[in-house]
């Protein structure tokens, strides 16, 4: 049975799923009904963080754009521009024996595509989630649901996945942000 986080929660992936080395990170949301009269569209991320606490190759910023990490151990599905249906909207497949050992943690967010301009915030977002299942057995690891309104945040960052004294590890973060994608790309040292 998975493991169910709260803001700020933290588990061991490899005491959760011994050998564990592939991973999918399966992120999903349902839109409120609006009245700004513009499609939602959201979007998974994948910052792949140096021991800086920053993107140190712009190839480690993974998103609709550029959908594999440089060393090829992250990698984005695709982009799903409605995020209908059940399940995951989005998915992220990370393979943790590929990750350059210059890679400390990797940080994963979803943000709303052309928020201010459709003016949209995760405030009209719900049933969010970001759930880690072992790729191989199919089995849910970890499962985060988002609880808190972001009424005027336009990206938020789920979670982050990193290796502490030798094991694999998830945080669930939940803190929103009102600067979308481009403030986390200035945060993690990427020009925008």
């Amino acid at each position: 049975m998975a493991v169910n986080l709260s803001k700020g929660g933290r588990v061991s992936l490899s005491k959760e799923a011994p050998g564990l080395s592939k991973i999918l990170v399966g992120l999903g949301w349902d839109t409120n009904s609006s009245d700004t009269g513009a499609e939602f569209d959201l979007d998974a991320s994948a910052f792949l963080l140096g021991a800086s606490g920053k993107v140190e190759n712009e190839k480690n910023f993974v998103f609709y754009n550029n959908l594999t990490s440089a060393d090829g151990s992250v990698v984005h599905t695709g982009d799903n521009r409605t995020g209908e249906g059940e399940g995951d909207d989005e998915a992220i497949k990370i393979d943790l024996s590929k990750i350059s050992p210059n890679v400390k943690e990797i940080d994963i967010v979803v943000t709303i595509h052309e928020a201010n301009a459709r003016r949209q915030n995760f405030g009209m977002v719900k049933n969010s989630f970001m759930r880690i299942v072992d790729e191989r057995s199919g089995k849910e690891i970890a499962r985060y649901d988002l609880e808190e309104d972001f009424s005027t945040e336009t990206a938020v960052s789920f979670g982050k996945i990193y290796f502490k004294d030798n094991e694999w590890r998830f945080a669930a973060n939940g803190s929103g942000f009102k600067e979308g994608l481009a403030g986390f790309c200035k945060q993690f040292g990427l020009s925008v």
